[in-house]
């Protein structure tokens, strides 16, 4: 399968701006986006314009967990009810991700370490045991080697990719529905606007 339209690095460079390698960005998205029937204007319009958001231009593919101790106050407030009982975990990515996602996700406890190992990976960040658990059961790969993959930039795209497809997003995209793709994605409207202005720019960059 291929794309319905002739789609360059040059477009591509106009759809996520902020993105400096884009060759290699370029070469990720068209071994992969077509084998999850992303290839219409409309739908890589939509999955660069809401990809393009959440990893800002795919340049931040790995969950940022470098809190500080009143942030983690501020943001997880039920673990973290006082800026005092967050200290021990002040700037310490590793020990804030077994704490944050402990429990929950098909992961372990705080000891386990799952937490961490299964952070938020990917463009659209793919977060948990049991989500990494369905993309290595779809691609075929154990969970420990699709950890690594997502660490690469051909496996955050195709991470994103799983989750799109997954969800129903091509069929939003077709109806250029931008508000019914973030919330699919978001759970809510967080960034809708700049997400708009993302889609209607790589719609007129994809289209030209």
């Amino acid at each position: 399968m291929s794309f319905d339209f002739n789609f360059t690095a040059d477009q591509l460079s106009q759809c996520v701006p902020a993105k400096n390698a884009i060759s290699d960005l370029f070469q990720a998205v068209s071994d992969v986006l077509p084998n999850y029937e992303i290839t219409s204007v409309e739908r890589v319009a939509g999955f660069l314009s809401q990809c393009g958001h959440e990893s800002r231009d795919f340049t931040s593919l790995q969950e940022n967990l470098n809190y500080s101790a009143a942030r983690l106050n501020q943001v997880f407030p039920k673990l973290f009810p006082t800026v005092e009982s967050a200290q021990l975990y002040d700037r310490s990515p590793e020990k804030i991700g077994n704490k944050i996602y402990s429990n929950r996700l098909g992961n372990g406890d705080e000891a386990s370490g799952d937490g961490y190992k299964y952070r938020g990976r990917g463009a659209i960040q793919l977060t948990g045991f049991v989500n990494y658990k369905a993309f290595a059961d779809a691609i075929g790969k154990t969970v420990d080697d699709t950890v690594a993959y997502c660490e690469t930039l051909e496996g955050a795209v195709e991470s994103a990719c799983w989750f799109w497809k997954t969800h129903g997003l091509n069929a939003l995209a077709d109806a250029k529905d931008v508000l019914g793709m973030t919330k699919r994605i978001n759970g809510g409207i967080l960034g809708l606007d700049d997400r708009t202005a993302r889609f209607q720019r790589a719609i007129t960059a994809l289209g030209s």
